[in-house]
């Protein structure tokens, strides 16, 4: 990618918080498309001028209630615009935000509130509130803001009725290593824990992230995972916000295969098991199909992997390779089309990717570049690039991020994204982070 398409991507430091980081986006590009959502049957647009203004109704009524820079507020909704205007009003004033899992046990949910502190909920039905109501200890919750369903008055108020129909977007938080979210991990040894990310190492990630996959105006992220993972808020919200990209919500996981065809993006912040399913279906879809035909496909698919191989440096050219444009547009082109036919690059975490998958859509040519992270670093250390791409590894450290193994083969890293600690477990804190600075992985 020319230096010339990536001129509108927002130094980090320049930023400085993530508040400041919607600011100069605005200053830059307000009447570009920042978001697009499914609403009344249709798909909508929303600029990036029309976001910092819903984003400063979010503040006025956050302001309203009278919380210090520091208060925790929860949000326990699917992706979508109001949890990028609570997240953005929130941070700009100061405030800790503490994202949960839609999906998540109520009894989950009741803990990571509690243990939290937070004072506020934003929340899209009643149910899911008074599930966790059920589990009890939630005292400490001042209001609890609900986008859908009946309310009972007192604490609990209808999103469009908490929200004022003015308020001006302003950035009241200008220190970038100040607690910017309590993000808990899964919790499967035991509770969750909380880890304490700042403004920059939120910023910091993202852009380190982009250095490694450069993206331009023009793309398209279709974002399906869920914002209260790291992965998706730091390289599927905070990234295209610093490059001035275009983010479309899905309409969830039983959707996404429809929203991939109708939004059509470039790039896809995804899991293995999305490419394992497409892969699933384009093989059993072959099963029933003439032998000849099966064979030109694998041969598309083993000849596309050749190319691929010849330009990673690790194989020689064939003259078989001038087959290979018309290979991808009679055989390939339907395949992809199911992921929406323009991706031009789809970033995958959170397991390995199995060679088969790897080999079928690059072979394709889809180019899929696995990483590795942590809530713990913001979550990404690694990633492979498109010039330099093992499939089979996890790729390479992103700039400022140093690796090493200690002397029991555990892997240690050490980068500006590494958090703070725990949220109130200073004993997990010192066993995950030395003196030195290295985080423990596990």
């Amino acid at each position: 990618m020319s230096a010339a398409t990536r001129h509108d991507v927002i130094p980090w430091q320049q930023a400085g918080t993530v508040g400041g980081l919607l600011r100069e986006r605005v200053a830059r590009s307000p009447e570009a498309i920042a978001y697009r959502f499914h609403e009344g049957g249709a798909w909508q647009a929303l600029t990036w001028k029309q976001l910092a203004a819903r984003v400063g109704r979010f503040q006025a009524a956050l302001r309203a209630e009278g919380l210090a820079p520091g208060s925790r507020v929860a949000v326990m909704l699917p992706n979508g615009p109001d949890w990028v205007c609570f997240d953005l009003a929130a941070l700009s004033l100061g405030l800790v935000v503490v994202p949960l899992y839609r999906g998540d046990r109520p009894d989950n949910a009741a803990y990571v509130l509690e243990h939290a502190g937070a004072c506020l909920l934003l929340a899209d039905a009643a149910e899911c509130w008074e599930g966790v109501v059920r589990h009890g200890g939630l005292a400490g919750l001042r209001r609890v803001v609900l986008t859908d369903g009946d309310v009972d008055g007192g604490r609990v108020q209808r999103l469009d009725r908490w929200l004022p129909a003015h308020g001006e977007f302003g950035v009241e938080c200008s220190d970038g290593d100040a607690l910017a979210s309590i993000v808990y991990t899964s919790g499967t040894t035991g509770r969750p824990k909380g880890v304490m990310l700042s403004h920059h190492n939120l910023l910091w990630n993202a852009a380190a992230a982009e250095c490694m996959s450069p993206v331009a105006p023009d793309d398209l992220f279709l974002s399906f995972l869920p914002l209260s993972h790291t992965l998706e808020r730091t390289v599927g919200y905070y990234l295209p916000m610093l490059a001035g990209a275009t983010v479309a919500f899905s309409r969830g996981i039983e959707h996404l295969a429809d929203d991939l065809k109708a939004v059509r993006p470039t790039l896809l912040v995804s899991v293995p098991r999305v490419f394992e399913r497409t892969a699933s279906a384009v093989r059993g879809a072959l099963a029933g199909r003439p032998a000849p035909l099966r064979w030109a496909f694998e041969a598309t698919v083993a000849l596309g992997w050749r190319d691929f191989e010849r330009q990673q440096g690790r194989a020689a050219g064939t003259p078989l390779l001038m087959l290979l444009p018309l290979l991808r547009r009679v055989l390939a082109r339907p395949v992809l089309e199911r992921l929406g036919g323009r991706l031009r690059l789809a970033i995958c975490g959170g397991a390995a990717l199995p060679p088969t998958v790897s080999r079928l859509f690059i072979g394709l040519g889809l180019p899929l570049l696995q990483g590795y992270g942590l809530t713990e670093a913001s979550p990404v250390l690694t990633v492979n690039t498109l010039d330099a791409n093992r499939p089979d590894s996890v790729g390479l450290a992103l700039p400022d991020v140093e690796l090493r193994l200690s002397g029991e083969g555990e892997l240690l890293a050490r980068s500006p994204g590494l958090m703070a600690g725990y949220w109130r477990d200073a004993d997990a804190s010192a066993t995950a982070l030395d003196a030195d600075g290295w985080l423990h992985t596990g």
